[in-house]
């Protein structure tokens, strides 16, 4: 069955995007559940708002490899199972997906931004390091990490279809932009209130340290 490996290839993927390092980091460090405090994303920006550098540094490293290397082995390994720049490109927006809507974690997932930079350094570290400075040009100036995440990816699609031609990488790349500025609304409607966070703002005071009852913490 031909369409066996490719399928089991899709699902791993899937199953990898769903580890929320947010919430999984947040727990080894002892902090509060991101999904309850600041913009409620379980993402590295958010777990930066708990003043724990070391924890949201983590959370984007892991973020972007569950991206990253999903795509990397088909790349380096798929060609004896038949797995093909197809596979390859469906995998990448399947572990996106698992970081949108993460089965473990009640499909309460984040906006998908280093775990999109990971995949796209595995179609093509020149793709990711243009999406990456368009990303970096946009927050250097304006300090809102949404606007440059929202930019990025817009422009992502564009780099792979003037550059690179299209074909699969150039689908599952528009299909990750589109994806990930949707999961944004929230943000821009305060960007255009003149209301959203920029990068470094922390949290209000408390939100991002766990309860204590009994003498025991609880996370929220």
């Amino acid at each position: 069955m031909d369409f066996l490996a490719p399928l089991l290839a899709v699902i791993a993927a899937y199953l990898i995007g769903s580890l929320s390092f947010a919430v999984i980091v947040s727990r080894a460090f002892g902090l509060a559940d991101p999904r309850s405090y600041g913009s409620k994303n379980p993402g590295a920006t958010n777990v930066l708002r708990s003043g724990h550098k070391h924890a949201a540094l983590l959370t984007l490293a892991f973020d972007a490899l569950k991206g990253y290397l999903p795509v990397l082995l088909v790349l380096l390994f798929g060609e004896r199972f038949g797995l093909g720049e197809g596979t390859a490109a469906a995998v990448g927006l399947a572990a996106f997906v698992g970081h949108l809507w993460p089965v473990f974690f009640r499909f309460q997932g984040g906006k998908g931004v280093a775990t999109a930079a990971g995949v796209l350094f595995a179609f093509n570290p020149w793709l990711g390091l243009a999406t990456l400075a368009s990303f970096a040009i946009v927050v250097a100036f304006s300090r809102y990490v949404s606007l440059g995440s929202m930019v990025a990816a817009a422009f992502a699609p564009f780099y792979q279809l003037l550059i690179w031609g299209g074909g699969a990488i150039a689908l599952a790349t528009g299909a990750m932009g589109l994806l990930l500025i949707w999961r944004h609304q929230a943000n821009i409607r305060k960007l255009l209130a003149g209301t959203e966070s920029k990068l470094g703002q922390k949290a209000a005071p408390g939100d991002a340290t766990p309860h204590k009852a009994a003498g025991k913490p609880h996370h929220r």
